[in-house]
């Protein structure tokens, strides 16, 4: 297992690689994408039951990253992880080409079409109760956006696996704050989660999003009984500087100049930890 500093060395050329399949695209979801990168970065490279060579297994884990509009963050730890040649993603929403802007699974290890918010914890507890009937032990995660939270069919499913008691279903919220028109709690506010979830029937787990230690001990840490959510408090565009905590970039594509500060910037980042 890769230690805390070999996931921090190689979140820089994550991040680096996302924003330039944006930037090659001309489209995508910049800010979202860098706050979520280092719980990807966990799960497949810590968490997750599963290889490149098991994605057709029955006993694996299941990923389904709801908040699919960030893709781009997915396919450079997918490709880092060798599920496909990173060659393949020159082709990033181009003509024909399978890696479009959202999860689909055309592509080898995702498991479900997404991006309609609201739909992946749904999907997910469909998966987590038949692996309770096939009697199987495989987890199911997803991956949730705070603009996504205004979903009514979260709620539902929420009140579902309380319900059904789906102690193999892990949600993990990308809690930065922001969605693509302003502050949540301006657009539509929906705090306090942890107790919202508490009193749906959850184990909640509110932890910094960008801490790997954090991060791997709530998503591994059993939860009896229960389904289990983790409130990943985050930055949205974390590691760029003049993207943190600003709304334009929700997708925002970086401009060349742009780009390349970027770049210089991640690039500075992963030096100092090779130097550490």
């Amino acid at each position: 297992m890769l230690t805390d500093h070999q996931l921090a060395l190689k979140a820089p050329a994550l991040r680096r690689r996302m924003l330039q399949l944006i930037a090659d695209a001309g489209a995508g979801h910049t800010g979202g994408g860098l706050s979520c990168l280092d719980i990807l970065n966990v799960l497949y490279n810590r968490v997750l039951n599963i290889t490149p060579e098991t994605v057709d297994s029955p006993t694996r884990d299941r990923y389904v990253q709801s908040k699919g509009h960030c893709v781009e963050a997915l396919y450079a730890v997918m490709a880092d992880r060798g599920y496909f040649p990173d060659s393949d993603l020159n082709t990033v929403c181009h003509y024909k080409s399978y890696y479009v802007g959202h999860p689909t699974r055309k592509i080898k290890g995702m498991e479900m079409n997404t991006g309609a918010l609201g739909h992946g914890l749904p999907i997910c507890i469909g998966m987590a109760l038949a692996a309770r009937q096939d009697s199987a032990a495989f987890r199911v995660f997803t991956l949730l956006g705070d603009g996504e939270l205004a979903e009514g069919s979260n709620w539902e499913a929420a009140m579902a696996a309380a319900h059904y008691k789906l102690d193999n279903l892990v949600a993990i919220l990308d809690h930065n704050t922001l969605q693509i028109t302003g502050h949540t709690k301006d657009v539509m506010s929906n705090e306090p989660l942890d107790e919202k979830w508490r009193a749906f029937g959850w184990e909640v787990r509110s932890i910094n999003g960008h801490d790997y230690a954090e991060l791997t001990k709530a998503l591994t840490t059993p939860h009896p009984g229960k389904p289990l959510i983790v409130i990943a408090n985050t930055v949205k565009g974390k590691g760029v500087s003049f993207m943190e905590n600003v709304g334009k970039w929700h997708h925002g594509v970086p401009s060349e100049t742009e780009l390349a500060t970027a770049l210089t910037e991640l690039t500075a980042l992963e030096k100092k930890l090779s130097a550490a």
